[in-house]
C-alpha cells in the first residue's frame, strides 16, 4: 500500500459508510428520528426547556424553518442549533433526496450483469465464426486493435484489478 492510499483510506471509508447510510430508507429515517431525539435531550438540558418545546425546537431547527418561537440563549444551544442544521442541510437532506430521486431515474432498458456477459460471449463466437469463415475462404482478417482492459462496472477484470462498487442495481418489479 504507497502513501496515497494510506491518506485516502478514511475518505474512502467515510465513502463507503455513506453510500450504505444513502441506500437504507430505514436507516435514513431511523437516524433522523434518533437525531431529534437526542438534540432535543441536549437542547432542553441547555436551555432548560420542557422535552415537548425541546423537541418541537428540534424538528423546527432540522427542517430549516425556524419559527423563531423558541431559540437558544446560551453558547451550548447555539453549536448545538448550528451543528443540526448543518448535519441536515449538508448530509441528511441531500442523502434522502439522493435516495429517492434514485429510485424514480431507473433505466429500465439498461443491461443487467448477466445479459452483458452473454453479448460479450455472443460477439466472441461470432468472432471466432467469422474467423473460420475466412479462413476457408483464404480471407485474410484484418489485425483488430490491441485490447485495453475494461476495469468499469461489470467488467471481468480479476477481482484485485476491479474498482469496488459498494451499492448494487436491483431491476425494478
Amino acid at each position: 500500500m504507497c502513501g496515497m492510499d494510506i491518506l485516502l483510506a478514511p475518505f474512502r471509508a467515510i465513502y463507503r459508510g455513506l453510500v450504505w447510510f444513502a441506500n437504507s430508507p430505514r436507516t435514513l429515517i431511523t437516524s433522523y428520528l434518533l437525531m431529534i431525539v437526542i438534540a432535543g435531550v441536549l437542547y432542553s438540558q441547555f436551555e432548560h426547556k420542557s422535552a415537548a418545546d425541546s423537541v418541537w425546537w428540534a424538528v423546527v431547527t432540522a427542517s430549516t424553518v425556524g419559527y423563531g418561537d423558541i431559540s437558544p440563549a446560551t453558547f451550548a444551544g447555539r453549536f448545538l442549533a448550528a451543528l443540526l442544521i448543518s448535519t441536515m442541510v449538508l448530509l441528511v437532506i441531500p442523502l434522502i433526496t439522493a435516495h429517492f430521486a434514485s429510485r424514480l431515474i431507473v433505466d429500465d432498458d439498461a443491461f443487467e450483469h448477466a445479459e452483458q456477459e452473454e453479448l460479450k460471449a455472443d460477439v466472441r463466437r461470432m468472432r471466432a465464426l467469422l474467423e473460420e469463415l475466412a479462413a476457408r475462404q483464404g480471407i485474410e482478417l484484418p489485425e483488430l486493435p490491441p485490447r485495453t482492459p475494461v476495469t468499469g462496472p461489470g467488467s471481468a477484470a480479476p477481482a484485485g484489478e476491479r474498482p469496488t462498487r459498494s451499492g448494487t442495481r436491483r431491476r425494478r418489479r
